[in-house]
């Protein structure tokens, strides 16, 4: 299963007015006031991205960024996701509980989480529960099978039929 974090920030509406450089080829007090915008958004964007991956390391598999071109012709990101495998480990609840812990420590890694890192975060606590549970049960069944590894050698044998007595 691929989960994608997404950032805080929405796309920013459009004007009705798209932005064109004047004649002169500079841009007019609103495509500045734009563009300030468009760079702020970009930061804040690639800021959250990147927070998303550095803390799910190995589990983050590429970061995509949908970007806007602006009136002066680059490209802003507007928006984002980190892919992350968030399946859990085949018949190892450790390997599991140590993924979700990760995974939730990636969905909270920004600032500000959006409301999809919030819901991972969620999916990631419940899989730390279910991986919890599963090595309890796997702790709990070693102990019972040492409990009656005991009771079964300190536990008399039948008589040789010797009487050490004599």
């Amino acid at each position: 299963m691929q989960t994608s974090f997404t950032p805080t920030s929405s796309t920013p509406t459009q004007s009705t007015n798209p932005l064109q450089v004047t004649s002169a080829g500079e841009l007019d007090a609103e495509q500045l006031q734009a563009l300030a915008k468009l760079r702020s958004l970009d930061q804040e964007v690639r800021a959250h991205e990147q927070a998303h991956q550095n803390a799910a390391g190995h589990l983050a598999q590429g970061m995509s960024l949908d970007y806007q071109r602006g009136a002066d012709g680059n490209r802003y990101a507007v928006g984002g996701e980190v892919s992350i495998d968030t399946s859990k480990v085949s018949g190892d609840p450790q390997a599991t509980l140590e993924k979700a812990q990760t995974i939730l420590k990636a969905a909270l890694a920004p600032a500000e989480p959006s409301s999809q890192d919030r819901q991972v975060a969620a999916q990631a606590q419940q899989m730390i529960s279910e991986a919890r549970a599963a090595i309890a049960s796997q702790q709990q069944q070693e102990a019972q099978g040492n409990l009656n590894n005991y009771q079964a050698l300190s536990t008399p044998k039948a008589s040789l039929g010797l009487d050490l007595t004599a």
